[in-house]
């Protein structure tokens, strides 16, 4: 059963490499969060430690972890003493030779309500993701929880609009994305500022091209390269809470460990929808060349085929 009125947050904090501090951290600012009032709290990608994926090393898959673990066991006994939903990340261990990049949600109860891995694993300079996780397979299919149904993606997820609108259609209240994504030390300002307009803009309008609340929360501060090749990356903080029409109710500032909350009305994602009827006006006939990679001479001819134009 999905409630009309919610009080949601987000953690917005920067991390060591020592994974009992980071959860000691994360417990007194969960403490506060429940403290203050909040039913649904999300935490920033691979909050355990350090954003290892700057780098590939065999080493680094002994920080997997099988799920439900340790990670899911640590949250849910949060989740539970402080009678909070709580969207955390993990290293997941799926087999030998098997993981991803999976993010857990903790219901109120300390019981794990569900599971999403994620789809879209980059890999970039300083985001070497695709050497560590598999591509999720659990659909974009939102998680039942007592307060309502959770779209979960993960990180790089938040660029696809794909992503959002399947959550959407599938029914979720709103979409909280877990986020580790920073600068380029290399780059200048101006750059740096064109990427982080770019981030907050593409979410934004997830949130108003599906009249659906949405919450990203990211780490902060600079993490060196462990091979010292780079001058590693300086995760930009920035994280955020809007509403259906993508109107900012709360964010954070590049540099500062954070609770952000604001009150959300589930209910209004109705009226917005139908004062802004996206939903109703798509063109469903129209869009089978979106499962093409490319609508190159071949793929137009293989869908005029199958579509029988």
């Amino acid at each position: 059963m999905t409630r009309s009125h919610i009080k949601a947050g987000l953690i917005q904090t920067s991390f060591s490499d020592d994974r009992d501090k980071n959860w000691k951290k994360l417990t007194q600012l969960l403490e506060q969060t429940a403290k203050a009032g909040a039913e649904l709290v999300v935490l920033p990608e691979l909050h355990n430690g350090l954003y290892f994926c700057q780098h590939e090393d065999r080493q680094e898959f002994e920080r997997a972890e099988p799920i439900p673990g340790p990670s899911t066991e640590f949250l849910a006994t949060l989740a539970k003493r402080l009678n909070l939903v709580i969207i955390g990340s993990a290293f997941e261990r799926r087999a030998a030779g098997l993981y991803h990049n999976t993010a857990v949600v903790l219901d109120k109860d300390g019981s794990l309500a569900g599971s999403y891995r994620k789809m879209h694993i980059p890999d970039d300079p300083g985001y070497y993701e695709k050497y560590y996780f598999t591509p999720g397979d659990t659909g974009f299919t939102p998680i039942q929880t007592s307060i309502g149904k959770i779209g979960v993606l993960v990180c790089w997820d938040q660029w696809f609009p794909e992503a959002a609108r399947l959550m959407t259609l599938a029914g979720a209240d709103c979409l909280v994305y877990p986020t580790a994504i920073g600068w380029d030390p290399v780059d200048d300002e101006s750059e740096q500022q064109r990427q982080l307009d770019s981030w907050v803009t593409i979410q934004r309008a997830h949130a108003i091209s599906n009249g659906i609340p949405l919450l990203a929360a990211n780490r902060h501060g600079h993490e060196a390269d462990p091979d010292g090749k780079t001058k590693g990356t300086e995760f930009w903080g920035n994280s955020f809470i809007c509403g259906p029409q993508g109107e900012i109710l709360s964010q954070a500032a590049a540099a500062e460990d954070c609770l952000l909350q604001a009150d959300i009305d589930l209910g209004h994602n109705e009226s917005i929808r139908q004062t802004w009827p996206f939903l109703r006006d798509r063109r469903i006939d129209a869009y089978a060349g979106l499962d093409h990679r490319f609508l190159d001479q071949a793929s137009e001819n293989e869908l005029k085929k199958n579509t029988g134009e």
